[in-house]
């Protein structure tokens, strides 16, 4: 029979023993405070768990001393502002640049008011911060990992030079994808300047790393009108440069040069163009009797409108949307203003979604075949009042007027996916009585006087390279084409082309694909000579008239 008074003592002693340990513990995690320049051990982390006991925890808090007064901190103005600045920007702005967000002392000051030198002590260039060029180049390798067939051009093609000589002037999105393209063109001897098409859609520290090779970029994200031109005319008027070739994504530059420069621009040897609204810029031109240098309609080529428009757009509407509202699209009344290619990846993307998706048309077969697709062809007016979300996507003028965006319903969605920004009649809501609030990048609530609101994407701007990214591979594909287009147009001999606009040859499109099929690995069947006789075909292509309907 035990003695209870010896118990007694082995339990004190017991207990007694257990406290000890556990201050040893709690001693232990107080020296394992976190700070900004300290790194925890992870394995004395984890013994330390294993130490406490199990019947008797300790409650001890780890401090991170130097972020828990950071927080704390109430920010002063600036800092709110640089703060705010540096979470929308990193929702909107490509993944990989996060880390060039950190510079933000000279945020406020325009590029056109600061001194710029690269390394090799060139400053014949416009960008927001030079410094951030290493990881612009980051992000540029990162694109032509994805871009295997314009790479692949560029190693074919380099030993020729068949651009030497060329002294391309561009006006595209600066983009890591766009990059690899300049410095492929740069590599088969040409001289490039460039600037962009769109005011948001400049990836910075892509316009410094380009800018730290020589090539004369001027743009930034955020420019302003004026600045917008202002690059442009930079490009062009430089003392003792004069372009031969334009590469245009919307008809701006070509419409500069026009009018302010038409002694230099009658001396152009070709213009490529890419998008519907520079096309048809050229067309009416060319109506007119006044375009006097051959064109390349990129746009219609099909390379572009099939992979570009509308498997490019099926993926990044949905990322654009995604990264500026933060909504959930299942069961939302969207309408989407045109059937072409873009309108058709965005009815994809948002019926697999769940959205409920109506479309409006004015081309009877683009129409026939959103029926057939399952999507209701409607009037605007007939439905403004009950929709969630408009898209547009005509590449046309006041799609949505400003006496729709009267009627539509507090917290409706307005976004443009067409090139350019006159489809929404955004100038129409820049009126006293309409108070505009800036809620993120890219976002603005615009308010009316009963306290409606409309979301406003862009500010009526292409969204996806507004406000997020497009997939590379889908951009080798147009870059390809751009590139083989301007070498075609500059190495031509004089009279194939004439002073008109003209459609990249078939074999040159057939062409494009076939260099991106060896990334699935894909191995075409190939006519046996009986087969090539039958069709009527030569065996290496084309295999399709132009007039085919793909």
């Amino acid at each position: 029979m035990s003695d209870p008074a010896v118990e007694v003592k082995l339990e004190v002693k017991q207990a007694s023993k257990e406290v000890k340990e556990s201050e040893n513990v709690a001693e232990k995690y107080s020296a394992m405070t976190v700070s900004k320049n300290s790194e925890m051990n992870i394995g004395d982390l984890s013994s330390a768990f294993s130490a406490v006991p199990t019947h008797k925890p300790v409650k001890k808090q780890i401090q991170f001393v130097e972020d828990k007064q950071e927080f704390s901190r109430f920010p002063t103005k600036a800092g709110r502002r640089s703060l705010s600045r540096s979470i929308s920007q990193s929702s909107t702005d490509s993944y990989g640049s996060a880390a060039s967000y950190t510079d933000s002392s000279d945020d406020e000051t325009s590029p056109r008011d600061k001194t710029q030198v690269n390394s090799k002590g060139s400053s014949d260039f416009c960008v927001k911060n030079i410094k951030q060029a290493e990881f612009g180049r980051r992000e540029i390798e990162i694109a032509e990992q994805d871009m295997t067939a314009l790479i692949s051009l560029r190693k074919r093609a380099q030993s020729e030079k068949p651009l030497a000589g060329a002294k391309i002037v561009g006006c595209t999105h600066i983009t890591a994808q766009t990059a690899v393209l300049i410095e492929t063109l740069v590599a088969l001897g040409a001289q490039c300047r460039w600037t962009a098409c769109n005011i948001y859609s400049t990836q910075n520290e892509v316009a410094a790393a380009l800018s730290e090779t020589g090539v004369a970029v001027f743009a930034w994200k955020g420019e302003s009108e004026d600045d917008f031109w202002w690059c442009i005319d930079r490009c062009v008027n430089n003392e003792g440069w004069q372009p031969n070739m334009i590469l245009d994504d919307g008809g701006d530059l070509t419409h500069w040069m026009y009018k302010k420069y038409p002694n230099v621009f009658k001396k152009i040897r070709g213009i490529v163009e890419e998008s519907v609204t520079g096309v048809h810029r050229l067309y009416q031109l060319s109506k007119a009797g006044k375009l006097c240098v051959p064109a390349m309609n990129v746009n219609d080529s099909v390379t572009k409108q099939k992979f570009d428009n509308l498997y490019c757009c099926r993926e990044s509407i949905l990322d654009g949307l995604k990264r500026t509202t933060d909504v959930m699209f299942g069961g939302k009344q969207v309408v989407i203003c045109g059937y072409g290619e873009v309108g058709k990846g965005c009815c994809a993307a948002l019926k697999a979604l769940g959205s409920v998706v109506s479309i409006t048309e004015i081309d009877p077969i683009c129409a026939l075949q959103a029926c057939m697709d399952g999507f209701r062809v409607v009037k605007l007016n007939e439905v403004i009042r009950q929709v969630d979300v408009i898209i547009t996507c005509t590449g046309n003028k006041n799609v949505v007027t400003r006496d729709q965006l009267d009627r539509m319903k507090n917290g409706s969605i307005v976004c443009n996916m067409g090139h350019s920004n006159t489809e929404i009649d955004v100038a129409s809501l820049r009126t006293p009585e309409l108070t505009w609030e800036r809620v993120r990048s890219q976002v603005d609530h615009v308010i009316w006087p009963d306290g409606k609101r409309v979301i406003l994407l862009a500010e009526g701007r292409l969204l996806n390279l507004s406000c997020s990214t497009v997939p590379t591979f889908v951009l080798s594909i147009t870059a390809t084409t751009q590139a083989l287009a301007l070498i075609e147009l500059y190495n031509a001999p004089d009279g194939r082309y004439k002073q008109d606009v003209y459609l990249l040859p078939k074999k040159m499109d057939e062409y494009v694909a076939s260099l991106h099929l060896t990334t699935f690995d894909a191995h075409l069947t190939e006519l046996s000579d009986d087969q090539a006789k039958y069709l009527g075909l030569n065996k290496n292509g084309p295999f399709k008239p132009n007039y085919y309907r793909y």
